[in-house]
């Protein structure tokens, strides 16, 4: 700081003449520079510099240079000296004791450097301040440079002259004319090279260790000897003046004022008292003298002399209102009194607060009251007050100064952040204030410190709107100072942040964001590319697939739905593909998934297993899904979007090529990259882009990113906040500003959790769904379904066309087909003649193949035959894999194939999803993809139309050709279940038909002669019909899985139930039951008795019914006929089937019941209705008697009983004839009889033996009697008496008996 009137603390006390022992008379150059000095002091236009006391030390220094001069001249001219100027006054100084050039063997440390170094450190120059100014300002011993690039107006009420030189030759009086010295002002250039310049020089290189101690003693001399004694003699005299002067002057000074003022100090008006600071002093003033006292006091550390002095200098001032001059002794009291050892007496804060006060409120100085503050913070810090401190600091802070304030104000946050408990928010905001007026004045670089600091504050505590003006603020700071990098990293913490700031203030920030970015990417065009900030990819929602996309429809063409990106991912459907997949690889190899397999996968996700390496095909496409989320409130334009990738190429042979090629942008040839020109993502709006690579050569390919441009809208709105785009997006987006980059795809893989080591620690697998490798050429199979319903009737059948399109360049082969549900489809049979013409060659477009039939044949059975092989069911092999019928089973590229596909509707009503799998392979076998796949899911809507349900029971009557008795009764009821829903009048049941390996339909036995069967909505139909058994020898000669189809038709067309698709279905469905039945009987214990298993045998029956019909359909005023069948099999004597499965009751809840099971186990035994079908017995007599009784009293009738057994085992038989009805409605209502002869029979019967026994019953009156009383036991023959039960017989066996 400039010395001042006020004080003397800066005021000179001592100067120091030097003059060289190489002059010619060095002697008389001192008296030249005395008289100079004494000049420059005692002349009023000199205003600078100021001197202590007039009669100021002057010490005599010859400097002598050892390696030029003649040291007994320099002897001799300073005992010269000494006689002139004392001992005390002057010294010899030796320098420069070796010569430069001298080889420097021994290593001297420059003695200065360190100096310089603090120099230089401050002599950074500023680009952005402009030129620089540089002040050299030697205040006693030290030297300071400063740099200041602020304008050179005079500020804060002192003249600003920083940068004047204290002891320059002033040419006038007014300081203020004496700035910017044209020596003193150099460009930064100019300085740059100083600077370049001195760094290289070495100083001191001349002085010797000798030569340092030398100078060493001269300073202490100089101390010691002359500067000391003068201080404590001048604080001597100036104690003698103050007491002698004392007494007097004050009395009289006070005498004089009260005789002039009436005794009463005129008091100055508040204005007057600030306008001046107060009345200003003669230098020769007793209370200046105190001041100087008490300065000189204060300079060698003899605090509480100088606190005294202080403390008496204030009141005289105070007394003659010098507020100046109080102010100033008020500051020094206070800071004596603080560096007192031993701290006798506290330190005087408010000396402190009144001294600010004074120079700032009255004084106007706001350097000294600046100067003030800091003193007193410095003191409450090192007593550790921190928070008076701080709020002493923040009170000086003004509009008039910025520098000043951010200043006061870093140092104040500085305070809280130190307390004993810190102030960490209110550190972080007086940074972010100090901060701010730093920039105000222009001090970009300490601006961007404060606020790099805060913003470590602040820094993920959710204050996010504060974070945004921080970051802003430290992207423009070190925009302008051209720290791009930084800048750049601040303005992406703002877009990256889920920004709570409005959409206008989001926009300017991006646009920001692109401009530097932009200033950034030209620095370094050829450099790699930046990553962007925006917009965020959820890398884990990145889905790849491998394939073409799929066709739309084209009229009655439907395309297999395969896979594609729109379908969500469902867990349970691909376990099932998954499952069907299996089934056919296990089909192909014999059984037997190879260890290899691996389910193709078209599509990967999260949710896929992607711990293996893709495999994708050559010249087809891979489609990237990439998630995009627009975290901000605008729109961003992406434009030139496209994958980055790396590619290595592999020939066929596996081998790499020469040389690795990694191109991330690509050529070409070896991979095509799709580019989408334009991508908008509305403000917070999450969207995806789907990018095509086509791969062109083999080899391995890495997908690591996506690159494009980034930019926003041109001509963005807002409207009330809410972003309005204008217009209708039409063409192209007019793009505002757009910097290119990149984003990488990084996928975290699952987290493992197999073995231990992984359970206790965190480790990812592999996810490599990006990496596919490009395998050779396989064929490529289209699948386009024609004329395919999307709605039927139950068991409705349809005829469709299946087409197969091979689009590839290599032929395929082995194509099947694989469904959970192989009922609902066929192709047809194996043979051509199994599968019907075309329709249109029968009557109104059937699906099945017919023959028109005479009028004779009505009501009698047609018979065929047909092996399940030629429907491809066999025994063994699995009914869900079916082989499709290809020509020469090769499809060539380019060629397609249409094969007829009949489809009959699920038994059950609703929608059913039914998923179709194509296998094929390619013709010639691939090392890493074995085979292909394309799925299908075809949905179908049934609508209810028949419910078939039927019986089977033994008949009594004899009538077969041969007189076996193996005939029984088939009831069908046929219900019309539809409710109009699908527009259908009625139905007309065709024709029944009968399937069995060992039985047939024979006749119809309806009494009715409708011919024709027809029910209209909720109309039921009974049938019987009649069933024999297959002659011997026809079962014989054909092989266990030929069926023997009959006909019995109520049309007049026959439709041949043993040809396509009739027989198809029905095989299916027969196979799917078959299915069923195992897995019911793998649930029941294996171990089932043989005897047990015969007599069961007895009440199976293996016959199955096929109920053919029409149903007559009004669509759009046309009439349609549909056609179909369903099936009903027939397992069990007496037991209804159903053509539809039925709905089971939920059974009723029951009490839990605790016991202990018992170890004993029951034997199996067979039921009542098992063993009723063992034997079947039937009576033969007339149905009425004439007897006349009036001849004779006893009518005998002769009866036959016959006993057929229905086993395949030998069976005994006893029948007992002495059996009563006992129950009374039985007397009363058929009256009593007896049977004549042998009472009880004993008879073995072969197997399938019929045995006849002629019995005779008397009667003794005439009427209706019961001949049904015979009691039938039966056991097998090589079993004890336990299967023994009783054979009822539950039809009464009538007998009328008249008398004549």
């Amino acid at each position: 700081m400039p010395a001042s009137d006020h004080e003397f603390l800066n005021h000179y006390l001592a100067c120091m003449l030097v003059a060289s022992s190489s002059e010619a008379e060095p002697v008389e150059q001192f008296s030249k520079l005395s008289q100079e000095q004494h000049r420059i002091q005692h002349n009023s236009d000199y205003s600078y510099p100021k001197w202590f006391i007039p009669n100021t030390l002057k010490y005599y220094v010859l400097l002598h240079d050892v390696s030029a001069g003649d040291e007994q001249r320099a002897e001799s001219i300073y005992e010269e000296m000494k006689q002139k100027y004392g001992t005390q006054g002057c010294y010899l100084l030796k320098i420069n004791s070796r010569t430069s050039n001298r080889a420097s063997d021994e290593q001297i440390p420059d003695p200065w450097s360190q100096y310089l170094q603090k120099n230089s450190i401050q002599n950074q120059e500023s680009y952005e301040d402009g030129p620089c100014t540089i002040t050299s300002n030697k205040n006693s011993d030290s030297n300071l440079l400063s740099l200041d690039g602020l304008d050179n107006e005079v500020k804060d009420g002192l003249p600003n002259n920083f940068r004047a030189h204290p002891l320059q030759l002033d040419s006038s009086s007014d300081p203020s004319n004496s700035i910017d010295g044209p020596d003193h002002v150099k460009s930064a250039s100019s300085l740059h090279e100083t600077k370049k310049a001195n760094t290289g020089i070495i100083h001191g290189a001349c002085l010797t260790l000798t030569d340092h101690d030398r100078i060493r003693q001269f300073i202490q001399e100089f101390t010691f000897r002359g500067l000391l004694p003068h201080i404590e003699k001048t604080i001597r005299q100036l104690n003698d003046q103050l007491i002698s002067r004392k007494g007097l002057s004050r009395s009289l000074f006070s005498a004089t004022k009260k005789w002039f003022s009436g005794s009463k100090v005129p008091e100055k008006s508040i204005n007057e008292l600030k306008n001046t600071s107060g009345l200003l002093y003669p230098p020769e003033a007793p209370e200046l003298q105190i001041r100087k006292m008490a300065d000189l006091c204060f300079l060698v550390q003899h605090y509480d002399l100088a606190y005294s002095c202080y403390h008496t200098a204030k009141k005289d001032f105070l007394n003659d209102q010098a507020m100046l001059y109080a102010a100033g002794a008020l500051e020094m009291a206070a800071v004596s009194a603080f560096l007192q050892p031993g701290a006798p007496r506290p330190y005087p804060a408010h000396y402190m607060d009144t001294a600010i006060q004074t120079y700032r409120d009255i004084c106007k100085n706001m350097v000294l009251a600046e100067r003030c503050v800091l003193l007193s913070a410095e003191i409450l810090k090192s007593q550790s007050k921190y928070s008076e401190a701080a709020a002493l600091l923040i009170r000086l802070t003004s509009e008039d100064s910025d520098l000043r304030s951010a200043l006061l104000l870093e140092q104040a946050a500085h305070c809280f952040i130190n307390m004993k408990s810190p102030m960490v928010r209110k550190y972080a905001f007086h940074m972010i204030l100090a901060g701010h007026r730093f920039s105000k004045a222009g001090q970009k670089k300490h601006a961007l410190r404060c606020y790099c600091q805060a913003m470590q504050v602040y820094k993920g505590k959710g204050w996010s709107l504060a974070e945004d003006h921080i970051n802003f603020t430290i992207g423009r700071q070190s925009y302008t100072l051209r720290q791009l990098d930084n800048a750049v990293s601040a303005f992406r913490h703002i877009l990256i942040n889920e920004s709570k700031q409005s959409a206008a203030q989001q926009g300017a920030f991006l646009r920001e964001y692109l401009y530097v970015y932009k200033n950034v990417s030209q620095l370094s065009p050829d450099g790699p590319l930046p990553q962007l900030p925006l917009p965020y990819i959820n890398s884990s929602a990145t889905r790849v697939f491998f394939g073409h996309d799929r066709r739309p429809a084209d009229g009655e063409k439907q395309a297999a739905t395969h896979v594609s990106l729109d379908q969500e991912y469902d867990s349970e459907s691909s376990q099932q593909w998954r499952e069907l997949e299996e089934q056919v690889v296990a089909v192909v190899n014999r059984g037997v998934i190879p260890s290899n397999f691996y389910p193709t996968q078209y599509c990967l996700n999260s949710y896929s297993d992607n711990s293996r390496f893709p495999l994708a095909v050559v010249e087809e496409p891979i489609t990237v899904e990439v998630a995009f989320r627009n975290p901000l409130k605008v729109p961003l334009l992406l434009t030139d979007l496209s994958l980055l990738w790396k590619f290595q190429s592999k020939d066929s042979s596996g081998k790499d090529n020469e040389e690795v090629k990694e191109l991330v942008t690509g050529e070409p040839e070896m991979i095509g990259t799709e580019v989408i020109s334009e991508f908008l993502i509305n403000g917070e709006e999450s969207k995806v882009a789907r990018l095509k690579l086509f791969p062109h050569h083999m080899g391995e390919l890495h997908i690591l990113g996506v690159v494009y441009n980034l930019g926003t809208i041109q001509g963005y709105m807002t409207v009330d906040g809410i972003g309005a785009l204008p217009g209708c997006h039409t063409g192209k987006h007019s793009l505002s500003m757009s910097v290119r980059g990149r984003q990488d795809l990084e996928i975290q893989g699952p987290r493992l959790n197999n073995t231990k080591e992984e359970k206790t620690s965190i480790k990812y697998g592999p996810d490599r769904r990006l990496d596919p490798i490009i395998t050779a050429e396989m064929p490529l199979l289209e699948v386009f379904f024609i004329h395919f319903p999307t709605g039927l009737l139950c068991g409705e059948i349809r005829k469709a066309y299946v087409e197969f399109v091979n689009v590839s360049k290599c032929p395929l082969t082995g194509l099947k087909v694989v469904s959970k549900r192989p009922e609902f489809f066929t192709f047809g049979g194996n043979t051509a003649v199994l599968t019907p013409l075309s329709p249109s060659a029968s009557e109104n477009c059937s699906a099945y193949k017919t023959v028109v039939t005479d009028s004779t044949s009505v009501c009698t059975a047609l018979i065929s035959s047909a092996s399940s092989v030629d429907f491809g069911t066999g025994i063994g092999s699995q009914p869900e894999v079916i082989p499709v019928p290809l020509p020469d089973t090769v499809l060539l590229p380019g060629a397609s194939v249409q094969l007829p596909m009949w489809l009959r509707g699920p038994d059950e009503e609703g929608v059913h999803e039914i998923n179709f799998l194509f296998y094929y392979e390619s013709v010639k076998k691939q090392p890493k993809i074995r085979h292909r796949i394309l799925r299908h899911t075809a949905v179908i809507c049934t609508s209810r139309s028949l419910n078939v349900r039927a019986t089977v029971c033994r008949s009594n009557s004899l009538e077969d050709e041969e007189g076996r008795g193996g005939n029984m009764l088939v009831f069908v009821d046929v219900e019309n279940t539809n409710t109009s829903e699908a527009g259908v009048k009625e139905f007309h049941i065709v024709q029944v038909s009968s399937s069995s390996k060992h039985w047939r339909l024979q006749k119809s036995v309806n009494l009715s002669e409708n011919k024709d069967a027809k029910l209209a909505s909720r109309e039921k139909g009974k049938f019987c019909f009649k069933a024999i058994r297959c002659k011997e020898k026809e079962v014989a000669t054909q092989p266990s899985e030929k069926y023997t189809f009959a006909d019995i038709i109520f049309g007049n067309e026959q439709i041949i139930s043993s040809a396509s698709p009739c027989a198809d279905f029905f095989y299916r469905s027969l196979s799917s039951e078959l299915k069923k039945a195992q897995l019911s009987v793998h649930a029941e214990k294996q171990s089932i008795e043989d005897a047990v298993r015969l007599i069961q045998k007895c009440s199976e029956v293996d016959l199955n019914i096929v109920v053919l019909w029409k149903a007559y359909v009004v669509e759009d005023s046309k009439q349609l006929i549909l056609e179909g069948q369903h099936h009903v099999l027939l397992r069990t004597i007496g037991k209804e089937a159903f053509s539809c499965p039925q709905k089971q009751e939920p059974p009723e809840m029951e009490l839990l019941k605790f016991f202990r099971p018992e170890n004993t186990t029951v034997p199996l035994r067979p039921s009542v209705e098992q063993l009723s079908n063992l034997i079947k017995t039937s009576l033969h007599y007339p149905e009425s008697f004439n007897h006349p009784f009036h001849q004779k009293s006893l009518c005998l009738v002769p009866v036959t009983l016959l006993l057929s057994n229905c086993s395949k085992a030998d069976v005994d038989v006893i029948v007992d004839l002495r059996h009563k009805t006992t129950s009374p409605e039985a007397l009363e209502i058929h009256g009593s009889f007896t049977w004549l002869g042998q009472t009880q029979y004993k008879l073995q019967l072969k197997s399938q033996e019929i045995h006849s026994l002629q019995l005779k019953a008397c009667f003794v009156h005439t009427g209706v009697y019961n001949l049904g009383t015979p009691r039938v036991f039966a056991k097998l023959s090589d079993q004890v008496t336990v299967f023994e039960t009783s054979q009822q017989n539950s039809m009464p066996a009538l007998i009328i008996i008249n008398n004549v």
